[in-house]
């Protein structure tokens, strides 16, 4: 909020980012503070449930909803799931087809607390929304 502390960090920041092994720390960890942080525009945005026909039901976070186009006046409407598979930190991004999407009434903060515990935080029943 203050126009100077944000210099002075700033400034502090890009003195560290010099130093090599910090930088190779550093640089990973805050995109993952900003990946979750709820002002974010490029963060998560909501929880997804997606049945996929390899996997079954996967749970992830939805990234990006796009259209693809497959020839002349063929679209189709996709979405990137981030689907966390070590620790939240690691994971897979997957494109499906929003028609196969299920936007549970979970929050991204739930959502994440839910891959912490290991689905152990999962509620005993889910609401959602196509």
């Amino acid at each position: 909020t203050n126009v100077i502390g944000r210099r002075l960090l700033s400034r502090a920041e890009s003195w560290l980012t010099m130093i090599p092994v910090f930088r190779t720390i550093y640089a990973p960890v805050k995109q993952l503070v900003v990946a979750f942080s709820p002002d974010n525009q490029y963060g998560f945005k909501r929880v997804v449930m997606v049945e996929d026909p390899n996997r079954g039901w996967v749970m992830g976070f939805l990234t990006k909803e796009f259209t693809v186009a497959r020839g002349v006046g063929v679209s189709e409407t996709m979405i990137a799931v981030y689907v966390p598979t070590n620790h939240l930190y690691l994971g897979d991004v997957r494109m499906y087809p929003r028609s196969r999407a299920l936007f549970p009434e979970i929050s991204v903060e739930e959502g994440i607390r839910i891959f912490l515990t290991g689905g152990m935080s999962l509620p005993g029943r889910i609401e959602g929304k196509s």
